[in-house]
């Protein structure tokens, strides 16, 4: 078992996936086709939102979005410090500020309470927006964060990259799952090949605001619309301005090119197909993690099992993180660590941040280690990392 290297993530690519890919290569369309519409529709219906726009990574989602709720220079938008930058950056894209919360020691969640302080501490108006995040696979409580939302008037993107079929359970007992746009304006996916479903590369922006998917569309492919309803020149044609030629198109504005594929849109409805059968072995790894280490004396904290998670990660914090690192990959167990806190990057250490701003969020990285957590990963491969995981502290 030594010899065998254990990842803390890996995509499952079947011999299902593999054909509908090959399909989509021989077909009429490499990109632009109809299996890219097919995949929206598909993951819409799948988180419960009402619009689904596929594009070519997370990060280009969380940019867009930005871009289509108006982010401009100076605003300041609220978000978590343990996530991976782009949901931060997206912000600084569009010229905004980027201020850091704090998070939940219990959840490791972006704490509503320290985002509270940050509004009440400032003029209305000040902040525009909140960027939470479902991290490792934990739903958070938009129903919250929405009442917050409407007292200050902010608008919520709902980074859910870790969380597809992760859900909360709300005030009236219903289950809202990640990205089904009932609380947030827009939440945003991403189809890395660690995460739930594998496209490659590849990313989905959802929503119920008819508007806000319409401009979404139109950022995507350069700013460029192509639909007579749509169109503000007045050119005048033969049989009048109504009556625009098929070749006709409009850029209004300044967008991007961050289309995706319909070979990856393939790939990715086939993960889809099988998104529930990799959530419940997910699950599964995480109650046998849970059991094996809650009563262990080295543990300071981990992931559980709670309800509604959707378990891209599996977190425990330890003491002597760094010497459990190592030694996990003396015999090639290579966990990771998720996250580094942003504010403590450098980048954003020369907007003023430092050590002891953020103090949960810094302790929790002092100690944090993501354990390997994958479909296709066996009992037998689990056991092992926890039997060494006991070894090393046992020593």
């Amino acid at each position: 078992m030594e010899n065998k290297v254990i990842p803390y993530g890996k995509q499952n690519i079947t011999e299902e996936d593999i054909k509908v890919v090959i399909e989509a290569l021989k077909s009429d369309y490499l990109t632009q086709g109809p299996k890219i519409k097919e995949f929206e529709d598909n993951f819409a219906n799948y988180v419960g939102a009402k619009y689904a726009v596929a594009l070519s990574n997370g990060t280009a989602a969380l940019h867009l979005c930005a871009m289509a709720l108006d982010v401009q220079k100076g605003d300041k938008v609220i978000t978590t410090p343990i996530t991976f930058a782009a949901s931060a950056n997206c912000v600084r894209y569009c010229g905004g500020e980027v201020v850091f919360g704090d998070i939940n020691p219990e959840t490791y969640l972006l704490d509503i309470n320290s985002v509270k302080k940050l509004l009440e501490a400032a003029p209305k108006g000040t902040y525009k927006g909140i960027i939470p995040v479902d991290f490792a696979g934990r739903a958070v409580n938009l129903e919250e964060y929405r009442k917050l939302a409407d007292e200050y008037e902010l608008w919520i993107i709902e980074d859910a990259c870790h969380a597809p079929g992760g859900y909360f359970v709300d005030s009236k007992n219903n289950k809202q799952f990640c990205g089904n746009g009932n609380f947030a304006e827009l939440a945003i996916f991403s189809f890395h090949p660690v995460k739930h479903i594998a496209s490659g590369e590849g990313g989905m922006i959802t929503t119920n605001d008819k508007n806000l998917y319409n401009k979404l569309l139109q950022l995507r492919t350069h700013g460029i619309v192509k639909n007579n309803d749509l169109y503000t020149n007045t050119i005048e044609f033969a049989g009048g301005k109504e009556n625009y030629p098929l070749w006709y198109m409009e850029m209004q504005e300044l967008g991007y090119n961050y289309r995706i594929t319909d070979f990856q849109a393939a790939l990715g409805n086939s993960q889809l197909n099988r998104a529930d059968e990799g959530l419940q072995r997910r699950r599964e790894i995480a109650s046998t993690y849970n059991q094996a280490f809650k009563n262990q004396a080295f543990i300071k904290g981990q992931s559980g099992a709670i309800e509604g998670h959707a378990y891209h990660l599996y977190v425990i914090e330890v003491e002597d993180r760094l010497g459990l690192y190592n030694f996990l990959r003396t015999k090639n167990i290579f966990a990771q660590i998720h996250y580094i806190p942003c504010h403590l990057m450098p980048y954003y250490r020369q907007f003023g941040w430092k050590e002891g701003d953020r103090v949960n969020a810094e302790m929790y990285y002092k100690h944090c280690i993501s354990l390997p957590m994958y479909p296709t990963l066996t009992e037998e491969e689990q056991q092992f990392v926890i039997d060494t995981i006991d070894e090393y502290y046992t020593k």
